[in-house]
């Protein structure tokens, strides 16, 4: 018998699966070899937002420092804050 020109397509009328998930349980660990990295965004402005950023920087302290020295030149106080670090998981056993 030769096959069906729909061979590869789902089939519309098929009885649906129900499918439970387990948990799984994952740590995340800090690498200590990565610096993490801190950046900020002057979002203060009605229209638009002021939009200077600090670039990246890899200590609490030169990103604070970045904010005052950008809220004294410009009086903005609005900021929002990223910080990434690179982690490692550590998964755990199924629940």
């Amino acid at each position: 018998m030769p096959d069906s020109p729909n061979a590869g397509a789902p089939v519309r009328d098929a009885p649906r699966g129900r499918y439970r998930f387990r948990e799984y349980h994952v740590t995340t660990v800090p690498d200590p070899l990565a610096l993490p990295k801190f950046e900020a965004v002057c979002v203060t402005g009605e229209e638009h937002n002021c939009g200077a950023t600090s670039g990246t920087l890899h200590t609490p302290d030169e990103l604070t420092r970045w904010i005052a020295e950008h809220c004294a030149q410009s009086g903005h106080e609005l900021y929002e804050q990223t910080v990434r670090a690179v982690v490692r998981a550590e998964p755990s056993a199924w629940q």
